[in-house]
């Protein structure tokens, strides 16, 4: 058994912070024994907690994963944590907490306090990175603000219900139109993505024509070749 401090938001910024860039993390967490901890993990790892909420009394939020070696799979168990992060938390330290920011990633948790933060980012041409993991309240504003989406194998069939994943994640640029690409990890198999084209004469492509794409794309993988590969579309798309 293995104790540390972990989510989307915080595990993204401690590799940031150990690559050598500067990250800041804006968040709320209680003063118990799971917060401490946390607070002492990010120091350690030069992560700026300037901005993280502690709160006297509550619960940090912390899950219990199994992990399944001969499976590789993973169960998690989630504790939410109280009091949740609300608007009032930041509100008044909005663009402090913003100053120097290249990028702002969202993990779509306290969508009410995310949505003020990514309305100021907007003000400021700051991009926005969104991890999509399933359906939540406010979702949807997020997304809209959202300059580039991560998301769960599942997410894009499920918002935009569409028929297969492909063309989900054409249906996702059509109707988010400042959304620059849309990617999405496919466990072994690596990962797709679909990137909006800037080339304005770029023919649209279907929802069948997205598909025997990707199927073409799929016959290219070499699994011979031990490094990571990228392999593009000859075909671009406008939306």
């Amino acid at each position: 058994m293995k104790i540390q401090g972990g989510g989307d938001a915080a595990n993204a910024l401690t590799c940031l912070a150990r690559l050598g860039v500067k990250a800041r993390l804006i968040s709320k967490i209680a003063d118990d024994i799971h917060g401490k901890t946390l607070l002492e993990e990010l120091r350690a790892d030069d992560v700026d907690i300037s901005f993280l909420v502690v709160s006297k009394g509550g619960q940090t939020p912390f899950s219990y994963v199994m992990v399944d070696q001969s499976t590789r799979t993973r169960t998690c168990i989630f504790t939410p944590g109280f009091p949740l992060m609300e608007p009032a938390d930041v509100s008044s330290d909005l663009k402090s907490a913003l100053k120097g920011a290249n990028l702002v990633f969202f993990d779509a948790r306290n969508t009410d306090t995310a949505i003020l933060f990514g309305q100021e980012a907007a003000k400021q041409n700051i991009p926005i990175l969104l991890d999509a993991e399933r359906k939540r309240p406010g979702l949807d504003r997020l997304l809209d603000l959202s300059d580039y989406v991560v998301c769960s194998a599942k997410f894009p069939q499920v918002w935009t219900e569409a028929p297969s994943l492909p063309s989900a994640l054409i249906s996702m640029l059509l109707i988010l139109p400042k959304l620059k690409f849309a990617i999405v990890p496919l466990g072994e198999h690596g990962s797709l993505m679909r990137e909006r084209s800037s080339e304005a004469e770029s023919p649209l492509v279907g929802e069948e024509d997205a598909d025997s794409l990707f199927h073409s794309l799929k016959q290219e993988i070499d699994d011979s070749v031990a490094i990571p590969m990228c392999i593009p579309s000859v075909m671009c798309f406008s939306s």
